[in-house]
């Protein structure tokens, strides 16, 4: 199967960024400035990445509301007309994550909503809310970085003001977009959907305006450092909402969502391992898969599911599954590659907003 291109790949290529299959489409993992000046330029300044693997399934009417709330773990109640929320699809039969997903309330129609599932989730998303797949419709551009929302208003003043979680729509040279305060960086920021016809445009103007291009390679390294999940590696199929530490995104009164009852199990008897953070000493790093153990001669008790060099830290960092009882401050061993390397067990994010 051919993979799927971003609306803004002739963009990408002009700029001679290495390019690599991710979630069925062809994206940019890096460009020239390479992975850890992006990842640092985000942190200082800003950056933009093109986001447009992401999935958009568009709901309406007067049973949009309800499907949702039927469905994903969240509470669209506590929220309103032009704001946006983090949410579940569960697994029915046991509770596992089957996506993690932001939920865009649109402010031109309380009936209207856009759903932003993972890249290769879109079709299961679909078949589990109903609503029209419109990912092909438009292009989504990410400006992150503590001065993000000054360069933006620089160039599109109407998205710089859109304040975190909150979602607009606006005309960008007569094109219409959704603007979502939200992002994957632990920094502020926007995510601008685009029509696809407009996107180049705006990527330019933005690249004039002083915004560099950054990559999913940077993306992943800025989402490490902020502890926050990838799916099929913190999230997917055998991993639970309160295993990765997210309890806080399913609204446990709510009389249903897909999963209910697997999860309310898993409350009732306990969870038997969470997500933890590791840092390690030097730049060698744990890796995904890896195994971890009290000592370099005892069982395994829990395995790495992300790990990389922390270009703000320095030094290396991991998320994993360990047991309950192993507390922060304990000193643990990865295998790596069958060389034992000491890490110890901290708490997250590891680098703050």
């Amino acid at each position: 199967m051919s993979l799927k291109r971003s609306p803004l790949d002739a963009e990408h290529r002009a700029a001679n960024a290495s390019m690599v299959e991710f979630g069925g489409w062809e994206m940019p993992i890096a460009y020239p400035s390479g992975t850890i000046a992006e990842h640092l330029a985000c942190r200082r300044s800003a950056v933009m990445f093109d986001v447009s693997h992401l999935g958009t399934v568009h709901l309406e009417g007067p049973t949009a509301f309800e499907r949702l709330q039927r469905t994903l773990t969240n509470d669209l109640a506590r929220i309103e007309p032009g704001r946006a929320q983090y949410t579940h699809l569960l697994d029915p039969d046991d509770a596992s994550v089957a996506d993690d997903i932001i939920v865009w309330w649109r402010p031109d129609d309380p009936s209207s909503f856009d759903v932003m599932p993972n890249a290769s989730n879109t079709d299961r998303v679909v078949a589990a809310i109903g609503g029209v797949d419109t990912t092909a419709r438009r292009a989504v551009i990410a400006v992150q970085g503590p001065d993000a929302k000054a360069l933006v208003a620089s160039v599109f003043p109407a998205a710089g003001g859109v304040a975190r979680f909150r979602v607009a729509v606006a005309d960008f040279h007569g094109a219409t977009c959704t603007i979502a305060g939200t992002g994957y960086t632990g920094e502020p920021g926007l995510e601008i959907a685009v029509p696809v016809d407009a996107a180049g445009a705006l990527w330019q103007a933005l690249s004039d305006a002083g915004v560099p291009a950054a990559g999913l390679g940077a993306r992943d390294t800025l989402r490490l450092e902020a502890a926050l999940p990838l799916h099929g590696h913190e999230l997917g199929p055998g991993i639970t909402s309160l295993q990765a530490g997210l309890g806080w995104v399913v609204a446990w009164d709510k009389p249903e969502f897909l999963g209910r009852e697997a999860a309310l199990a898993e409350r009732s008897r306990g969870i038997d391992r969470r997500l933890a953070g590791l840092t390690t000493e030097g730049r060698r790093p744990a890796r995904a898969g890896c195994a971890v153990s009290h000592t370099a001669t005892s069982p395994p008790i829990g395995e790495v599911t992300s790990g990389n060099f922390s270009p703000v830290l320095g030094h290396g960092i991991a998320l994993a599954f360990l047991p309950p009882d192993v507390a922060e401050g304990t000193t643990v061993v990865v295998d790596v590659r069958g060389r034992p390397l000491a890490a110890r067990v901290v708490s997250t994010p590891f680098v703050g907003r």
